[in-house]
């Protein structure tokens, strides 16, 4: 039976948001809204302290907070990772709101809970907030607390977003801020933008021979450097959308790190899943990914991605959402009784 997509709207409100936008508008789901997450949440696989293992391959999705010791080398499984690409709440607007002392406190326990499974020359990427209302936190803090690790620190990278937000009195905001970490000596592949090299005219002598720059290049394209001004943040129209998902970062940042910071084989963890990006770059480039969340919906979201990827090739839902099965299913059984 098909249902009328004006008749599944109307029920999908009704059911879902109670006058707010339906599910399968562009805003997505707000995960946010408790009466979304009752509806989702029967639909999830996994609870806290639960775990699924890959059936197709290595990689493993845990339920459980990344600052609990015990629960992160369950799903480590004596495994250590050549790299880890961490994405906190920035503690602006998500969740529970801490005071910056707290939140510094709860990085600094998942940070030493990070580095208890790190191998021994592994990097650790950090993405990280700055309020510009409160004056740039939780960024200095971080990164203060962060010199009194036994970690390296190795860069700063700037991703610009090419949409922002802004006013009509101050810089538009279109920066997402990147720390990079290492301990020992890892791996480091270059990388190469698909940005062609424009300027010309630099020479130098090499064995006798003057050669131009381009002549000595290994590329025809420049290396991303520490501001990356290629990557498209992630919005609803782009395939690799998880609606739903507001921190969602780009696959193609998330790929660049893994190619850059490990090899072929190794293993990758991030303990803020979110919408399954690391975990769907490890699956595309041949790395084995063990990845956490908190949060019973954002785990599953990152199984369905994987599932839908491998099922269809799409890398995310775009306008769509990982739950429109059940809720078109949910609609439907109410339409019939209508």
């Amino acid at each position: 039976m098909t249902v009328r997509r004006d008749v599944f709207v109307e029920v999908a409100n009704c059911i879902l948001f109670r006058g707010a936008m339906s599910a399968l508008l562009p805003s997505g789901i707000d995960l946010n809204n408790s009466e979304v997450r009752e509806r989702l949440l029967p639909h999830c696989r996994l609870q806290a302290g639960e775990v699924w293992t890959d059936p197709e391959a290595c990689h493993v999705v845990g339920c459980g907070d990344a600052a609990d010791s015990s629960f992160v080398h369950t799903v480590m499984k004596e495994r250590l990772a050549a790299l880890l690409v961490q994405d906190p709440p920035y503690n602006v607007a998500v969740g529970v709101r801490r005071t910056v002392a707290e939140y510094v406190d709860w990085c600094r326990r998942w940070v030493c809970v990070s580095e208890s499974v790190m191998a021994g020359a592994a990097t650790l990427y950090v993405w990280m907030g700055a309020d510009q209302k409160q004056h740039f936190q939780p960024l200095p803090q971080f990164m203060t607390m962060m010199a009194e690790t036994d970690f390296e620190s190795r860069s700063l990278i700037t991703l610009r977003n090419q949409r922002g937000y802004g006013t009509q009195k101050n810089w538009m905001a279109v920066r997402q801020e990147l720390l990079c970490y290492i301990r020992g000596k890892p791996a480091f592949n270059v990388q190469y933008t698909d940005i062609p090299k424009i300027l010309r005219g630099y020479y130098k002598e090499v064995k006798g021979v003057v050669t131009e720059n381009a002549e000595r290049s290994r590329s025809d394209c420049i290396r991303p450097g520490n501001v990356w001004v290629d990557v498209q943040q992630v919005f609803y129209r782009m395939e690799e959308n998880a609606n739903g998902c507001s921190a969602q970062k780009p696959l193609k940042a998330i790929e660049r790190i893994v190619l850059a910071s490990s090899n072929e084989g190794d293993t990758v963890a991030d303990f803020f899943a979110h919408s399954g990006t690391t975990l769907m770059a490890c699956e595309r480039l041949g790395r084995r990914c063990v990845t956490v969340d908190i949060d019973p919906i954002f785990v599953e979201i990152a199984i369905r991605r994987l599932e839908r990827y491998r099922d269809t090739g799409k890398t995310g839902w775009q306008m769509g959402h990982p739950f429109e099965g059940e809720l078109e299913e949910e609609a439907l059984g109410v339409s019939e009784q209508l």
